[in-house]
């Protein structure tokens, strides 16, 4: 039976595919792994694909996997754009780059963990002002303008100022005239465009920049709140209804310190830089001037990295476990209760049965082990040997029944009935060598004759 195949061909003579046999569209997954990006960084942009793929007009699809979604900003070539990072622009980003090749549509998916980082480096400022009066209002007013007057400060030398305690105690000088004003300024030096130097710099060589560019702001921000406060020696506040009261300043110190900032702690995620501090991911938190992050306690939760404090559960809730990422995860406290006196139970209960098993598992060997060693010594030949012999002689006497021959060794009925009642008392060694006399002599054959008379 012969085949017939069919083969279209092209005008030039090649063969052409059947428009229902064209392969299927090809889909391919990457996990790009982790991106890290410094706090504050003016501009960072992030590839969909690690590499060049070289295809002529694709189409780029970047989401997060965040319950509630932004809005991201894509570049034409597919770029992924970064502007002043924040730690909660850090999570789970993909990307899908679509494209055609050789007429079959073709998709590539990549995967990114983005982390934010910061490198260690900041400023604390104490400030000691003198004043007639120590009242709340007032003193809210001495800190607005205070704050108002530094911003012109912070765009100069691309910083942070944040005023984070004010303390009024009575002065050791007048206790009762004069007080003094406490206050505690944090200088962070990641401002706008504190990084402008370091934006041409490679992945390899930014981090070292980063450090450079910290050490050198860090001089020249002491540098300029010096000079700003002698200055502005005296803040003068007015109002309606209020006298005017005079902030006098008396002294400016300055500790620089190596601490993560609040929702930051040195997981040694980086290995481009040890030290540096990592974005606390969901579930966990760093409060402020602590350089580790910790779980959530029991109670609380964390949904977005770089938290400072966890969220706690609502009225009559807790969670089960410490390190809770999500609202749903609280429930009511009668079965976390239930939960937990089940969880404590649990050790004396293992006390009272672990004992139990082991006990059953001993008596379970030794027993396997005498067994064995009854099979193995009745399954010796020597065993086995006596064994026969006293079968066959217990036979022999059975079916002769006849009065011992002497020299031939030949038993009667009577002699083996006596001598059988005599075994138990006889040893071991007397009635091997009774039985190997039996064994070892040819076994009389009687004639048909004799054997009738003897019956």
């Amino acid at each position: 039976m012969g085949i017939l195949a069919l083969v279209l061909c092209s005008c030039s003579g090649q063969t052409v595919s059947l428009p229902w046999a064209l392969p299927p569209a090809s889909s391919w997954e990457h996990r790009g792994g982790f991106v890290f990006i410094h706090m504050e960084s003016s501009l960072y942009s992030l590839p969909c694909s690690p590499i060049e793929t070289g295809m002529a007009d694709p189409t780029y699809h970047w989401w997060q996997d965040q319950p509630v979604p932004r809005l991201l900003s894509v570049t034409k070539e597919g770029h992924l754009l970064f502007q002043h990072f924040q730690a909660a622009d850090s999570g789970k980003y993909s990307c899908t780059i679509s494209y055609t090749k050789r007429r079959i549509p073709v998709s590539q998916t990549f995967h990114y963990s983005i982390l934010g980082y910061h490198v260690p480096g900041g400023l604390d400022t104490v400030l000691l002002f003198h004043s007639k009066f120590c009242e709340d209002e007032w003193t809210k007013r001495f800190l607005h303008d205070l704050q108002d007057k530094l911003r012109q400060l912070e765009m100069e030398q691309h910083c942070k100022l944040q005023l984070n305690a004010t303390f009024c105690f009575p002065s050791l000088n007048n206790p009762s005239d004069e007080f003094i004003v406490q206050v505690q300024l944090e200088v962070s030096l990641f401002g706008p465009n504190w990084d402008e130097y370091c934006n041409s710099q490679d992945l390899e060589t930014v981090t070292d920049c980063y450090r450079k560019t910290v050490q050198h702001n860090l001089g020249q921000v002491q540098l300029a709140l010096t000079r700003f406060f002698k200055e502005h020696k005296s803040f003068l506040i007015t109002g309606p209804g209020i006298p005017s009261i005079n902030f006098t300043n008396e002294f400016v110190g300055f500790l620089r310190t190596e601490q993560c900032s609040a929702g930051y702690g040195q997981t040694k995620q980086l290995h481009r830089c040890l030290d540096c501090c990592i974005v606390c991911p969901p579930g966990m938190f760093s409060p402020p001037k602590s350089s580790r992050c910790s779980p959530c306690p029991v109670g609380t939760y964390s949904v977005t990295h770089g938290m400072a404090f966890c969220t706690p559960c609502k009225h009559g809730m807790t969670t089960r476990a410490p390190g809770t990422s999500s609202m749903k995860d609280c429930v009511q406290k009668g079965r976390t209760k239930q939960a937990v006196s089940i969880a404590y139970k649990m050790p004396a209960l293992l006390l009272i049965v672990l004992p139990a098993l082991l006990i059953l598992n001993v008596f379970f060997i030794l027993s396997s082990c005498y067994l064995f060693y009854q099979d193995y010594h009745l399954q010796s030949p020597r065993a086995s040997k006596l064994k026969g012999s006293t079968m066959r002689m217990e036979r022999m006497s059975h079916f002769f029944r006849s009065p011992k021959r002497g020299p031939q060794g030949l038993l009667d009925a009577s002699d083996t009935r006596s001598d059988k009642k005599q075994t138990d008392g006889a040893s071991s060694s007397a009635m091997i060598l009774n039985l190997a006399s039996v064994t070892d002599e040819t076994t009389p054959v009687l004639a048909p004759e004799k054997r009738r008379s003897t019956f």
